[in-house]
């Protein structure tokens, strides 16, 4: 197992390279760069030249991403152009509350979806089949920002039960309760598409599981129904669904752009929408590089997490 790690972690330095070249030339091509966004336009050409110079924008874009590249292996995302604070420092302000939202939000995605799914599957065909095929196609369709809204208008503003947004009520103590009232809906908005992938998931895979050899077999000495589905079928068919989970959290990070403008969350989805108006580029590659590399971990869990799941799994090499 530590040599299929170890291979995957080198197999991944490339293809991260890829990632972020690809990235660096794309955000260039947008129009404009950051100085068209930091200075006055009433100051003189040379100011502007002078502008440029001093944060390397007037270099080839080649040139630029080589020195980035340069920083990067010396441990440095470089400093960000609108305030001048190491990289490192702004994503680090907004990784916290965006990992916290991404975990309630993945919560809410599996205590959802995999108890639906395998009451959709042992019920095939029945009513509740049929009604949670429907939720799971609209929380596919439904756009987060509507559902977020609604939410709001409901919750909010109707029922006056939760915060419209934010991560604290201001100017009241800072408490445990006061925070977990913040995330509920903006962390429900996030989890409802990833409940409805869960959900289709768990059901299509618990429908393969309860008509093997297995099944029939367990179901043959005895047992009860609820030892042959929770205890036989379901472990196997949890399979696929452990691999989404790998994938989904660290999408989740990344995704949640919509969802924390929604909601006024100061995660990292709003730091890059700010970045991206700024054209603040290391902020930009520094954010593009950290869900580079969440999903290659992710992945990566993901298959570990196969094999331990299922024993018969091993790993090439081990």
């Amino acid at each position: 197992m530590l040599k299929y790690v170890l291979r995957r972690l080198l197999i991944s330095i490339p293809v991260l390279l890829g990632v972020t070249c690809v990235a660096y030339f794309i955000i260039t091509l947008a129009p404009g760069d950051a100085v068209d966004m930091l200075i006055s336009p009433g100051l003189s050409a040379q100011d502007f030249a002078l502008q440029r110079q001093a944060l390397g924008l007037d270099e080839p874009t080649p040139v630029r991403y080589v020195k980035w590249l340069t920083q990067l292996a010396q441990g440095n995302l470089g400093f960000s152009f609108n305030n001048r604070q190491p990289v490192t420092t702004r994503i680090a302000e907004r990784l916290g509350p965006t990992l916290a939202l991404a975990f309630f939000a993945l919560l809410w995605a599996y205590l959802l979806g995999i108890p639906i799914g395998v009451l959709a599957a042992v019920r095939q065909y029945s009513i509740f089949d049929y009604l949670a095929t429907i939720i799971s196609y609209l929380g596919v369709s439904l756009p987060s920002f509507f559902f977020g809204l609604l939410l709001i208008f409901v919750f909010s503003l109707k029922l006056n039960l939760l915060p419209t947004g934010g991560m604290q009520t201001i100017g009241a103590p800072e408490t445990l309760l006061d925070q977990l009232a913040h995330v509920i809906l903006p962390s429900l908005v996030l989890g409802l598409y990833n409940a409805a992938v869960v959900m289709r998931y768990t059901r299509s895979s618990m429908l393969e599981a309860i008509h093997q050899d297995y099944v029939r077999t367990a179901r043959g000495k005895g047992l009860r129904e609820q030892t042959v589905i929770f205890g036989h079928a379901l472990r196997n068919a949890l399979m696929p669904v452990i691999t989404l989970a790998g994938l989904q959290f660290p999408f989740l990070l990344g995704g949640a752009i919509i969802t924390e403008q929604v909601f006024n969350w100061p995660g990292m989805g709003r730091l890059t929408v700010e970045a991206i108006f700024q054209r603040d580029y290391p902020v930009i590659m520094g954010l593009n590089l950290l869900t580079a590399v969440m999903v290659t971990l992710g992945n990566l869990i993901a298959d570990v997490a196969y094999g331990l799941v299922d024993p018969r799994i091993r790993h090439a090499g081990e």
